[in-house]
C-alpha cells in the first residue's frame, strides 16, 4: 500500500487552492477566507478549508499558507491543532507570504518581491526575517498594481481641473472608467476597490512605454518604492524573486528588474509558488522558516 498523501493549502482572502500530491494529483477551489487577523478568522479558514478536503482519502500531512498568519500567530496555531483534530494528519500552518517566499527561493535565503494588486517584500536569511509593507490599500501596498490605478486615477483628475497638463491616461481610462466626470461613480462600484483600481494599472504602463510623461512618471515612482520595499527587506542576501501580475507586463519587469540590480540586488526566477513552498515547509524543519511555522499532530 501506498503512504499516505500530503494536502497543500493556499488560503487567500479572495480564493483558496488545495492540491493533493498523490498520483493521479487532485486539485480543488473554492472561495477564501478574511484573514486570520480578522474577527472569527480561524472559523473562517477552516469553513473555506474543510470542503475542499471532502471525500478525499486519509492525508499524512497538511501544509497550509494562510493570509494573516504573520500578524495572528495564536490564530495560527489554533489553525493548526484544529485542523489536526478535523483530519488526523499532521498539519503545518504558516503565512500566505511565508509559504510564497519559501517556493520562489526554494527554502533559501533571499526576497520575495510580491508586486501584484498588493505588494509587500519579505526578506528570510540567517539574520531573522523582515516583512516590508503588506499594509492594504489604504495605508500601503506602495507601487502595487492598485497604488497604479489609484495614481492613474488621480492624474486624470488633475489634468481635468487644470491642475496639471494633458496626458494620454485620460483617453487610456475613457473605456473602464469613463470620462473624469464619472471617476468618483466608478470608485463607488461593486466589487473590492483594490482589485478594481488594480485592472487598470497595464493601462499606465502601457502608456508610460509609449512615452506619456505622466505615465512614465507614476511608473518610475513605482519602480522606486517597489525597489525601496525590497532593499529594506534584507541587508544580507541579494536574491530578490519577484512575483505578482505586475511582473507580466515585460516592459514594467525589465524596468523593475534594472533597478533592483542598480540597488546591488540579483534577480532570480521564482522556483516555486506558495503551493510549492507548503509543501517544502510540511516536508522540512530544518529551514530559516520555521520559526514562523506553527504545527500541530
Amino acid at each position: 500500500m501506498s503512504a499516505p498523501p500530503t494536502a497543500t493549502v493556499d488560503l487567500g482572502k479572495s480564493r483558496c487552492r488545495v492540491v493533493v500530491h498523490a498520483e493521479p494529483r487532485v486539485e480543488r477551489s473554492g472561495l477564501g477566507a478574511p484573514g486570520l487577523a480578522s474577527a472569527g478568522g480561524v472559523t473562517a479558514a477552516l469553513d473555506a478549508i474543510l470542503p475542499l478536503l471532502d471525500g478525499l482519502p486519509r492525508l499524512d500531512a497538511i501544509g497550509v499558507g494562510a493570509a494573516g498568519a504573520w500578524f495572528a500567530p495564536d490564530a495560527a496555531v489554533e489553525l493548526a491543532g484544529l485542523l489536526a483534530a478535523r483530519t488526523g494528519a499532521r498539519v503545518a500552518v504558516a503565512s500566505d507570504v511565508v509559504t510564497a517566499q519559501a517556493g520562489a527561493l526554494d527554502g533559501g535565503a533571499g526576497v520575495l518581491l510580491i508586486a501584484g494588486t498588493g505588494a509587500a517584500a519579505l526578506g528570510i536569511d540567517a539574520d531573522g526575517a523582515r516583512l516590508i509593507d503588506g499594509w492594504g490599500p489604504e495605508l500601503g501596498d506602495l507601487g502595487s498594481g492598485s497604488w497604479l490605478g489609484r495614481e492613474t486615477l488621480r492624474a486624470v483628475l488633475r489634468a481635468a481641473d487644470g491642475l496639471a497638463g494633458p496626458t494620454a491616461l485620460t483617453a487610456a481610462v475613457a473605456g473602464p472608467v469613463g470620462a473624469p466626470s464619472d471617476v468618483q461613480a466608478w470608485l463607488a462600484g461593486d466589487g473590492a476597490l483594490a482589485r478594481r483600481l488594480a485592472t487598470l494599472a497595464p493601462l499606465v504602463l502601457d502608456a508610460a512605454e509609449a512615452g506619456d510623461d505622466v505615465a512614465a512618471a507614476i511608473a518610475t515612482e513605482a519602480v522606486r518604492l517597489l525597489t525601496t520595499s525590497a532593499v529594506a527587506a534584507s541587508a544580507i542576501t541579494t536574491d530578490v524573486a519577484v512575483h505578482g501580475g505586475l511582473a507580466d507586463h515585460a516592459w514594467f519587469r525589465d524596468t523593475l528588474s534594472s533597478s533592483l540590480r542598480a540597488a546591488g540586488r540579483r534577480v532570480v526566477p521564482a522556483r516555486g509558488d506558495a503551493l510549492a513552498g507548503a509543501l517544502l515547509l510540511t516536508r522540512r524543519v530544518d529551514l530559516p522558516h520555521e520559526r514562523f511555522v506553527h504545527r500541530a499532530e
